[in-house]
This record gives structure tokens, sequence and C-alpha cells, in this order.
């Protein structure tokens, strides 16, 4: 076996806090080796200490056989042994062509008199886009690229220097703000790569994608390895269980809903790109909503929790009409809400857990002043209960995890009981741990009765969490899929189906 990357022992430490605890890697030659943990595992510290962004305080690495102590790595010294990075943030400018971001890195080529020579730049990216397969042009502005295709030119342009395949690339979560289809289709370019001989050590939390496309795997659990994985077929489950530190959790039958009492029913509602929609959702039900981004996904949840106002139809919760109510009485008729975006519009980042945890229960604490021994020891109780980590209830909530942040947003609205739950990509940008959890979490509030309707460009994760699943397109349900038939490559076909035949 010809090890292409090896790190042993490398120990790293924050204001005496051990990120990293006598953690290593083995990468083969040629192979897609998936490094995994959960956030705060030490598996980003650790692509930072190689990347010489951060000095590790121990430790040993192998390149290509040449072995350097871990303290001594800078990005020069990385760069000159043969390791390229590709992070999240691609560090591609959207207003300038490919051929202008290439040269941004290598640099312009230029005559005898300094002047730019752009037909040579334009030539040999054409041919690197040509060799890696890349459907682009040197003259296309980046920002009008798909984007898996732009995240393929970041890895081009890393790998532009390299004459065959001795470069080993690391990706540190390049699929993370990708939809499904796109993230498929940098999987199946990455897969291609290795295939031809390129070393790609590869950090996601997507773990259905990883298990496509990964040979190996090494998993990181509190800064330390707990497996190492070498020409392995583990299962999610056996990769979460591994991740998390518990053993796999069992997924129980889904309950039939048949008889049950419908808490929510929507008639003909009207409301930005909806156009008459129907839906209903009974007690204990679990429905996914699927489309194309515009179909009305999130418009859905906002018009029912009155972030919108229809302009026809009628939203009923236990047969009382709530259709264009104010939010605090949507709320108190039981309706909670998790929007789509964490930062922007569900939490605070600069104020601390605990008054996140208590924003959509202040009335609890508050008569004439603030009751804070209450209030601590509730939040308290309440991260305990829902398993989010954070060092105290006055630390900012910036400092925690975006997956511990989620699974407080979550808890904060399941607090007030809710009868009817909406959640707007529930699990985006969280590790696969904290995507268990919270998982975890909302079928046991279903399996009390609560009725819950999930938005999620994650057909992966709707075809896990629901029990029935409805296609949007053209402002209506067009498809329903429930039962054993029910899978993300099926919602997959049909949301693509429908936008054909449109």
């Amino acid at each position: 076996m010809t090890l292409a990357l090896a790190a042993t022992g490398v120990a790293k430490q924050f204001g005496g806090t051990p990120a990293l605890a006598d953690a290593g890697i083995r990468v083969r030659q040629g192979t897609v080796h998936a490094l995994l943990g959960g956030n705060g595992s030490g598996k980003s510290t650790l692509i930072k200490c190689l990347a010489g962004v951060y000095t590790a305080d121990a430790g040993t690495v192998s390149i290509h056989g040449v072995e350097i102590a871990a303290a001594a790595i800078t990005s020069r010294r990385a760069q000159a042994a043969g390791l390229r990075f590709v992070h999240q943030d691609l560090g591609l400018f959207d207003g300038l062509t490919v051929a202008e971001n290439f040269a941004l890195d290598a640099g312009f080529p230029t005559g005898a008199i300094g002047r730019i020579r752009w037909r040579a730049l334009r030539a040999r990216v054409a041919g690197l886009l040509d060799r890696y397969g890349i459907a682009a042009s040197p003259d296309t502005p980046v920002g009008a690229l798909r984007p898996a295709t732009k995240t393929l030119v970041a890895i081009t342009r890393a790998l532009q220097d390299q004459r065959g395949s001795e470069f080993v690339l690391l990706l540190d979560e390049p699929t993370a703000s990708l939809p499904d289809a796109e993230s498929r289709a940098l999987m199946e370019a990455l897969r291609a790569r290795a295939d031809a001989g390129q070393t790609i050590l590869l950090v996601s939390h997507r773990l259905p994608e990883v298990l496509g496309v990964a040979d190996d795997f090494t998993v990181f659990r509190d800064g330390r390895v707990v497996a190492s994985l070498e020409a392995a077929h583990p299962t999610e489950d056996e990769l979460v269980a591994l991740m998390t530190g518990r053993p796999p959790m069992r997924d129980d039958a889904r309950p039939a809903k048949a008889g049950t009492p419908v808490v929510l029913d929507v008639a003909a509602l009207a409301c930005g790109p909806l156009r008459g929609l129907d839906l209903a959702v009974h007690e204990g039900e679990i429905v996914g909503v699927a489309g194309l981004l515009g179909s009305g996904r999130s418009t859905l949840l906002g018009a029912v929790f009155g972030r919108h106002a229809p302009s026809a139809g009628t939203v009923r919760l236990d047969g009382a009409e709530i259709t264009g109510r104010p939010i605090r009485d949507i709320m108190r008729h039981g309706v909670a809400y998790v929007p789509e975006s964490r930062l922007l519009d569900a939490a605070f980042p600069s104020m601390s857990v605990r008054e996140n945890a208590s924003a959509a229960v202040l009335h609890r604490y508050f008569s004439g002043w603030m009751r804070l021994g209450a209030e601590r020891a509730d939040t308290r109780d309440l991260i305990q209960r829902f398993g989010v980590k954070a060092r105290s209830t006055e630390a900012h909530l910036a400092t925690l995890s975006g997956g511990n942040q989620q699974k407080l947003v979550l808890a904060r609205w399941l607090r007030r009981d809710p009868r009817l739950l909406l959640l707007d990509e529930p699990t985006q940008g969280v590790d696969a741990g904290a995507r268990a959890e919270i998982h975890r979490t909302i079928r046991s509030y279903a399996a009390a009765g609560c009725a819950v309707l999930v938005a999620s460009s994650d057909f992966t994760e709707i075809a896990d969490l629901c029990e029935r699943v409805v296609v949007l397109h053209d402002g209506r349900v067009a498809t329903t899929v429930a039962g054993d038939e029910l899978n993300a490559d099926l919602l997959t076909e049909l949301v693509q189906k429908e936008a054909v035949i449109a």
C-alpha cells in the first residue's frame, strides 16, 4: 500500500483546551478518503494544521514518504510538499473570468515589455479545463457558472501546476452549500479523478454522498481517532454511531395516520408563487415539501406562520381559521416555526445561550422584572434535555457549533409544546451526528401527536424523515409520494420531471 499522506500523534490546544490529541490519518494514493466527525471533533483543525493555518503542538506528517514535524508546517511548505487545499469558501471572484481567476493564483503571463499575454493565458486555461473535463470557457465569468462547475474550477485552479496526479487534494466541506443535484455532479467528478489516480481527502457532513464516493474512512471524536476503515463499506448508521459514541438509533416503524385528526388544513392558498395549493397534515404526521428553488416551499411555511399574507385561500389549525392572523396569535394557537436561515431569521449570535433559549417564552420570566434565576435553571435543563453542547448558559450563541445552534433554536420552539411544527431546511449545514439527533427529536414530538411540515432541498433528508412528501410545481401539489416507494432518487426524478414538463 502506497501512502500519499500520513499524520501521526498530531496535537493542538487552544487556551489549554485540546482540539486534537494524538490524532492521525493514513491516506492511500489514488483514493477518496473521507475524514468524518461531528462539529468540534477536530477534523477541520487537522486540515488547518496540514495547511499551515494553525501551528500544531506535536506530531509528524509524511507526504509521499517525506517526513515533516507537524509544528514546522507552513502554508508555503505544505504547497511545496504537494498538498493542495480547497475550502468551503472557494476564493473565486464572480465578477472575473475563469482565466482571470486562474491567473490570480498562478500569475499572469507577460511579454517582454510587461504586457499581459491574454491569448497564452486563455490557451493554458482552456487546456486545463479540457484536461479535467470541465464544461466552461476561459472567458466565462465565474458568477455565471453552475455551483458544481464553480467548485470544479476552484479544484482545477488548485491543481493547475500538477503534471500527473502527484498532489494530494484536500477538500473541506465542498458541498455544504450545494443543492442535491449539484452535489451529486461534483461527487461523480471527484470519483472519476480518483479513478484516474488523484488522491483526495474529503471532509463532509453529508454521509450519503460520502458513502457513495469514498474508499476509506477516518472518524474523529473529541480530537481523537475512533475508527480507521480501509476499503470498507460501512452503513450511515454505523458511521453516525462512531461519530457520536452511541449505538445506532432505531428508526421505529412510523405509525399509520389513518383516522387521526387533521391539524393543518390549507385550501386554495395563493401567496407568492403558490396558486391554489391544497394540503392537509394529520396529528402525529411528518409531511415533507419538495420542489425546485422558487417552487414555493418556504413561502408555504411562511404563509402558515403569518410571515406572508395570502392573497386567497384559507389556513386552518384544528378547524379554526388562522389565515392572515398576526404571528403572535398564530403562536398562541400552537404553531412553531424554524426558518431556513438560522443566522438571519432565527438566532441571535451576539446574545447568550440563555437569551436565545428564552426568546419564544419570555412571558414566563417577566413580571415587572426578569426572573433570571429561573430562566438560567430552565435553560440548563433545556440544553441538557436536547443535548446542546455549550460552556454555560451565558456563553454567546456564536461560540456554539452550527449543529448546537440549530438544536437550541429547535429546542426554543419545542418548549412551547407546539401543535404544529414548521421546519424549513432543519439540518442545513449541521454535521451527521447533530442531524441524527434533530431527526430523533422531531420523530419523538410527532409520536406525541405534534403535526410536522418539513420543507427541504435535501431529498435524502425528507425521504428519511417524512412519512409523506408532496412535490410542488406551478404553485400547486403536483405529486404525492408515501410508503415504500418514498426515496431520494424518486423525489429527484419527480421534481426534475415536473420542471421538464413545464
